[in-house]
C-alpha cells in the first residue's frame, strides 16, 4: 500500500470517532515495530519524527528517508509526521524528502507570536499541500500543566485555527509530556467544549501518561490523534534490560534489539485497536506495562 497522508487517517477516524494513534520514530528499530504492528491490525498508524529525535541522530534525511520507505512499503496505510519542529529549516527539509505533514510548534513563545510564527509556516506548508499540526496550551512537564491556567481555552482555539489555518490542534486538556506512570486524569469536559468549538480535529500530546480508560473517554469526548512516545521507549527499554540481565554474556546487538524490538510492535498493536475501535466496541483494558523508564524523543 502506498504511503498514505495524516489528513487521510484523521478524517476516517474523527468520521468514525475513533482515536488515529502517532507513535514516535526513536530509530530504525522502532519505525520497523510500528509499521509492523499497523499490518497485525490492519490499523492505519502516523510515524512521528520530533527535532529532539533529528538532534539525536545529527541530521533530518537519513532516519526520514528510511521511515518514508518503509512507510511505502507497507501493507497497511502509513503515514510520516515531523513533530514538535520550531525550526524552520527543518520543515522544509521534511517537506522536501516527502513529509506530508508537520507539527509546527511555537507553543512557547507569548500568544502572538505563536501565531504569527505558525501562520507563516503554515502558509508555505499550505502552498505545497502539506498538512499542518500546532499547539496552543502548555503540554509540558507534569509539573506544570495540571494547573488551570495552561488548559487551552475554546475561545482562543477557535480564534487561534481561524488566524493560522492549521489543519489540527494540539490542546492542553491535562496531559503532560514524558510522563513514565500512566496517571493522568483528562479534563473531558474541556475536549467536548473544544470539539464543539473547532473545526479542526483535535490532537493530545503527553499521552503515555494517560492510562487506558482515559485514553477512549478521551476519543469518546472528541480527541482524535493521540500521540505516544514515552509508554513505547519504555517498552522497549525494558525488554533489552530483561535480555541482557538473563544473558550477561550477549554481544550480538541484534539478539537483544530483536525482542525489543517486538516488544514494541506488540504494544504498539495493543494500543492501535484500542484506539481504533469505537468506544462502545472496545475490549476491556489489557492493563499492559505502564512505562518506568525512557526519555520523550
Amino acid at each position: 500500500m502506498p504511503l498514505v497522508s495524516t489528513a487521510s487517517i484523521l478524517a476516517s477516524a474523527r468520521s468514525a470517532g475513533v482515536g488515529a494513534a502517532a507513535f514516535n520514530v526513536i530509530h530504525l528499530e522502532t519505525a520497523e515495530a510500528l509499521v509492523t504492528a499497523a499490518e497485525r491490525t490492519g490499523v492505519p498508524v502516523i510515524l512521528q519524527i520530533s527535532e529532539n529525535c533529528v538532534r539525536y541522530h545529527g541530521s533530518l534525511l537519513p532516519l526520514t528517508r528510511a521511515t518514508l520507505a518503509l512507510a511505502e512499503a507497507a501493507r497497511t496505510g502509513v503515514s510520516v509526521h515531523l513533530d514538535h519542529i520550531t525550526e524552520a529549516e527543518l520543515v522544509r527539509q521534511g517537506v522536501e524528502a516527502g513529509v506530508g505533514s508537520v507539527m509546527i510548534d511555537a507553543s512557547t513563545l507569548p500568544y502572538e507570536q505563536n501565531l504569527a510564527t505558525t501562520r507563516r509556516l503554515t502558509s508555505w506548508c499550505h502552498d505545497r499541500d502539506v498538512f499542518v499540526e500546532a499547539e496552543l496550551g502548555e503540554v509540558g512537564g507534569k509539573d506544570g500543566v495540571h494547573a488551570p491556567g495552561v488548559r487551552t481555552d475554546p475561545g482562543e482555539a477557535l480564534e487561534f485555527v481561524t488566524a493560522t489555518g492549521v489543519d489540527a490542534l494540539a490542546v492542553a486538556v491535562g496531559s503532560s509530556h514524558a510522563m513514565r506512570e500512566r496517571t493522568a486524569k483528562l479534563d473531558t469536559e474541556l475536549i467536548r467544549s473544544l470539539r464543539a468549538a473547532l473545526p479542526v480535529p483535535l490532537v493530545l500530546h503527553g499521552s503515555s501518561g494517560v492510562p487506558d480508560e482515559e485514553l477512549r473517554a478521551a476519543v469518546a469526548a472528541g480527541m482524535t490523534k493521540i500521540n505516544i512516545s514515552t509508554h513505547l521507549v519504555s517498552t522497549f527499554t525494558r525488554s533489552l534490560r530483561g535480555t541482557l540481565d538473563a544473558d550477561p554474556a550477549l554481544i550480538d546487538s541484534r539478539k537483544y534489539v530483536a525482542p525489543a524490538r517486538e516488544a514494541v510492535a506488540t504494544e504498539a498493536a495493543r494500543l492501535l485497536q484500542l484506539l481504533g475501535s469505537a468506544p462502545e466496541a472496545a475490549a476491556q483494558p489489557a492493563g499492559q506495562g505502564e512505562g518506568t523508564s525512557g526519555e520523550t524523543p
